[in-house]
């Protein structure tokens, strides 16, 4: 390790203790100078972004607060939004629009979010409500359920031309060993044998490109917005979504904030992640 590199290490983590040591206290870093900033500090960053991608443990009220916080400042200062979720899929959009547009009313949306996602209301339910009582637009990023937890079971392989049809166009899975030490990163707990480690990695690769496809055909028919991407943390790293997002458009490089990494936090780099939020 360079020495420039240990130091940023070292203060870093440094950081961390005192912000741990302060009850009340969130520690976000920059990581392009392992520094300490306040929120207005690394807003003033998010503002200027196309792609504001903020990861998330599903189950994790806190990072859904701060998720909640960025919107509400980036609306506060007037940028036009649209809210991009992993929590729906592109088939889910009508439903979505329905709902931001006041067409459909809470009870009825709420059975209708707990078809598309298993995890409480209570998680997400602020944002959805923010978005509706602001008209700010709701994309569905995914794929069907059903294919990917096919491909996380039997791999990409297994699919049918029938499946395959209801994907992007011209999707593949292909997956790099870069990826795959991203995901063992990522996933440190994710207990498998190698084949079916490939597999959950093509499923994640899979939802990566196809909910890339989904941002980038809403973008350009709203070259004026800027898209919150609201994603599990593996997604949101740049190795992930974010990367698949800048193949099909090079100029949509976007802003990353990892919320509480599952990765040792001395090996991030910008390789990962442009800040990251520390709760405790």
């Amino acid at each position: 390790m360079r020495r420039g590199t240990a130091i940023g290490v070292s203060v870093l983590l440094a950081g961390i203790f005192v912000a741990q040591s302060c009850v009340g206290h969130d520690l976000i870093v920059r990581v392009k100078d392992r520094r300490e900033v306040t929120f207005g500090e690394m807003m003033t960053d998010l503002k200027k972004a196309r792609v504001v991608y903020v990861g998330e443990n599903h189950d994790e009220p806190a990072h859904h607060l701060l998720q909640l916080r960025i919107i509400r400042d980036l609306h506060g200062a007037g940028v036009p939004l649209a809210i991009g979720m992993e929590m729906f899929t592109a088939a889910d959009q009508r439903e979505l629009d329905r709902w931001v547009e006041g067409r459909v009313g809470l009870t009825q949306f709420q059975k209708f979010y707990l078809r598309s996602w298993t995890l409480p209301w209570s998680l997400y339910g602020d944002i959805l409500l923010f978005a509706r009582d602001h008209r700010i637009p709701l994309v569905g990023l995914n794929v069907l359920r059903k294919i990917a937890r096919k491909v996380a079971t039997t791999g990409f392989d297994s699919l049918t031309p029938e499946e395959r049809r209801a994907l992007p166009p011209s999707i593949a899975c292909d997956v790099s060993d870069a990826y795959l030490a991203m995901i063992r990163r990522s996933y440190a707990n994710h207990d498998a044998g190698q084949r079916s480690f490939r597999n959950f990695c093509e499923a994640q690769m899979l939802w990566n490109k196809a909910m890339a496809y989904h941002l980038v055909a809403f973008l350009q028919k709203n070259p004026r917005r800027t898209v919150v991407v609201i994603t599990g943390g593996g997604h949101a790293m740049r190795g992930g979504m974010p990367t698949e997002v800048e193949k099909e458009e090079p100029a949509l490089k976007g802003v990353i904030v990892l919320p509480d990494p599952a990765m040792p936090l001395d090996t991030i780099t910008l390789a990962d992640a442009d800040y990251l939020w520390i709760s405790h």
